[in-house]
Order: structure tokens, then sequence, then C-alpha cells
């Protein structure tokens, strides 16, 4: 299931906790565009602001509704303990992976980072993604560290951050961490302004966030780079550049992401944790312009 494109739906939250509705919605609008894997409770699906029962509903209800389409389910959090909770809970909702960020209050040391991955795997029964995502965890991954974690049993795939912007550059920084990871782990590229320059550059799965939203338009950014038209997936991603500088201009995807979720009525507004906030104002205007001329939606 690591291979292709891997799409990040929101988890939207309203008064009474999560809108079961409008998950299912999102859902089934990934079955129904045929994205190749749904990744549930990343930093899209806001898994840190919700309690480990919100987390096991949100499994599965997405295992119940996405028909064939594997699931993956997050399963980061401070504790070890609430970590093997959450990964029982998935596996018994009939997740088809799981995904782990080492999560952190106290700054983690490379030695603590391998000991949790290390009792992780000791329990599973279904394969792990590994989750890099310093942005969030405050904690970075050396190459030399995931290779010994990708040796771990039941570890097939590592999300790695963006890869340089030269396409040369990109290919070395793959090249180099494939070098140390068994053959069956793929390598999965997020920060959605980074596609192209990662499937080009080798990695086999894209995780996006915005593919929870408009899975059509990065299919076909996919679709492109699997079938080995490099331009054409880099020319599909630029053409989105607008949209990824809204990303920078309001600290990431999932504002944004979650406007344009509320402007389509895919959920309702406000559908983030609070005290986050979907973008408004002159930005929220921007982004309904962004959806109507990049046809997004």
């Amino acid at each position: 299931m690591f291979t292709g494109l891997s799409a990040f739906p929101l988890t939207p939250l309203n008064a009474n906790g999560i809108d079961e509705a409008a998950f299912v919605r999102l859902i089934e609008r990934l079955v129904a565009a045929r994205a190749d894997s749904i990744g549930v409770l990343g930093s899209t699906g806001n898994y840190a602001y919700l309690s480990v029962a919100e987390r096991a509903r949100v499994a599965q209800l997405a295992v119940q509704h996405a028909g064939d389409t594997p699931v993956m389910v997050g399963i980061g959090a401070v504790r070890t303990r609430d970590v093997l909770k959450l990964a029982e809970d998935a596996q018994q909702s009939g997740a088809s992976a799981v995904m782990l960020a080492p999560v952190s209050y106290q700054r983690l040391v490379p030695e603590e980072v391998f000991g949790l991955f290390e009792d992780v795997t000791r329990e599973l029964s279904v394969p792990l993604c590994v989750y890099d995502n310093p942005g969030t965890t405050h904690f970075n991954f050396s190459d030399e560290l995931h290779g010994v974690i990708a040796h771990l049993p039941k570890v097939e795939s590592i999300k790695i951050p963006g890869v340089p912007a030269d396409p040369a550059e990109a290919k070395l920084r793959v090249a180099r961490l494939r070098a140390l990871i068994p053959s069956h782990v793929t390598i999965g590229i997020s920060g959605d302004a980074f596609a192209a320059l990662g499937l080009n550059a080798g990695c086999e799965v894209w995780y996006s966030a915005i593919g929870g939203t408009f899975p059509k338009t990065m299919l076909a950014i996919t679709r492109a780079a699997q079938a080995g038209d490099a331009d054409e997936a880099t020319r599909l991603v630029e053409r989105l550049q607008p949209l990824w500088q809204l990303f920078g201009e309001n600290g990431g995807s999932l504002r944004v992401t979650a406007a344009a979720a509320e402007l389509l009525g895919l959920v309702a507004s406000p559908c983030l944790p609070r005290p986050l906030k979907a973008v408004d104002g002159e930005a929220r205007r921007r982004l309904a312009v962004l959806i109507d001329e990049l046809e997004l939606a």
C-alpha cells in the first residue's frame, strides 16, 4: 500500500466533538477519486488535539467507509503507553497500516526515538510508516537513524519532509537514504510543494495533506510521475504555486486546507479544534479564487 498517492483528510470537529457525517463524506470522496491509500490522524487529521477514544472512533469510521482502499492510521502520542493503545485500537479497527511520529514535550534524543519504534514494532501485526516531521515534533532524524529503524520488523515506509529544490540534489538526498534502508521499505515525500521533486527523485509515494481535499488534482501529479513524465509532474505542481504560497503565509497547509473544505461545503465552519482557526479575510478570498481558477474542486 505504500505507493502512489496517500491522501490525508481533515478530521472535522464541531461543538459535539467529531463531525462524523462530514468525516465520512471526506473518506467517500477519496474512495470515489481512487486514491491509492488514505492516511487518517496525521497532522491534517488533528491527531494531537483528539483523545484516545476519539482517535479510535476516527479509525473505525475510516475503515468502515473506505471500502477496498487501504487505510493508514496515525498513532503518535507523547507516552509509549498511549502509542501502544492507539496501535491496538487501529489494528482492531481493521487498519491496513499505522504511522508513528516521535511526539514529545521534552525533546527526545535518538536513543529514545529508536526505543519507541522498537517497543511499538514488537507489538504490531500490521506495517508501520515512520513519520519524519521535524516541524511539529522538533526531532530531526538522521539518515543513519532511519536506516536502523527501517530494519525493525513491520517498518515498510518512511515519510520524509521536503527534498532540496535542485532536482539533482533531490535525487542524491533520496539515494543516500535508499542506500541505508532495506529494499522493501518505500520512501514517501510530504510537504505538498515538493511532490514532483520527491517523486521524480525516486520516492515511491506522496503523503499529501491537500490530497485529502483535492484528490483528483493530486492524483494527476502522482500518475504523471509514476509514468515517468517528470516534466508534466513538475508543470502540474508549479501551476499550484499560488496555493503553496498561501501555505507558507499561513503556517503550513492545515489552516488553508480547512478553509478549502469549508468553502466547498465538505465540512461545516468552523471545523478545526480551538484555538486553531481556518484562514479568513483576504487569504480566504484568495483561496476561493484559486479553487476556481485552478479547477481544484
